[in-house]
């Protein structure tokens, strides 16, 4: 059985999605894992969203470990949270040691993870991006999607380490933003200014929302299948080091990690059919 240590904010409904959506595989036996505790980095009472996120984690059963970081910092002189990073990742491990998790899935974690939390535990990182696609949040992703009109995009899952969203690719799929709606849209920004766009518009523009719903849809899939090959050892995974079955470097079988289009559309197609 594949133990799980779950790391969220929790700020709002993606999370609790992400969540939700393990949590019921679990229960349902589809995944052989447990989920050993959730880790968030606010704390009751701080914040009507995260709130929500830890009344779902107890419904669940689940261990909530919380330290805020907004107070960690605030009591520390204030300033950036670069500034803290190291200092609070080690106050987290130290409150994380009764647990023994096999991998850890970084799930709407708000914050980068120091070098030391990276080489303590596997971290699981979901990206709404392709391996070789845009870095950043996810909302420069898809403005960056916009701007260099791209047919497709996607989502991939690796492992996180000191350089921001380039550790070793676990896996991925393709979601396609080209026909329909998404042509109708993209001709109606022909010849306008995608920044003046972005900021009048910003997250309301119909063309970022519809390749916002179709990451979206797909994500909460990504990350079950791909928490499912490493229960399954298809995937074996240590801090900073992503292998293969047979224990060889996935970057030299697959460097873009599994992919698992063909596997969540069947999914995505049965379970909405």
């Amino acid at each position: 059985m594949l133990r799980i240590g779950w790391f969220a904010t929790g700020r709002g409904e993606g999370s609790r999605g992400l969540m939700r959506f393990v949590a019921d595989a679990i229960a349902d036996g589809g995944l052989d894992a447990r989920i050993e505790f959730v880790f968030s980095n606010r704390e009751p009472g701080e914040a009507e969203g995260s709130d929500a996120f830890f009344d779902l984690v107890h419904s669940c059963g689940f261990p909530l470990v919380t330290l805020s970081s907004a107070r960690y910092r605030r009591e520390r002189g204030g300033g950036p949270m670069s500034r803290h990073r190291v200092g609070f990742d080690r106050e987290v491990m130290r409150l994380l040691e009764p647990y023994r998790p096999d991998v850890c899935a970084l799930a709407g974690y708000m914050l980068i993870c120091s070098g030391e939390l990276c080489r303590r535990y596997p971290l699981l990182n979901l990206h709404g991006a392709l391996p070789d696609g845009p870095t950043g949040a996810w909302q420069s992703v898809i403005w960056q999607l916009i701007e260099s009109e791209a047919t497709r995009t996607g989502a991939m899952i690796h492992l996180a380490t000191e350089e921001v969203d380039r550790g070793p690719v676990l896996s991925h799929c393709v979601v396609p933003i080209v026909g329909g709606n998404f042509d109708t849209e993209r001709k109606a920004l022909s010849g306008r200014d995608v920044e003046q766009i972005r900021a009048a518009e910003d997250e309301t523009n119909p063309l970022f929302r519809l390749i916002r719903a179709e990451g979206y849809r797909r994500e909460p899939y990504l990350l079950l299948e791909t928490l499912r090959a490493v229960a399954d050892r298809r995937l074996l995974v240590r801090p900073g080091e992503a292998l293969d079955a047979l224990g060889n470097p996935l970057s030299d079988t697959l460097p873009t990690g599994l992919a698992l289009t063909d596997e969540i559309e069947a999914e995505i197609a049965r379970q909405e059919g």
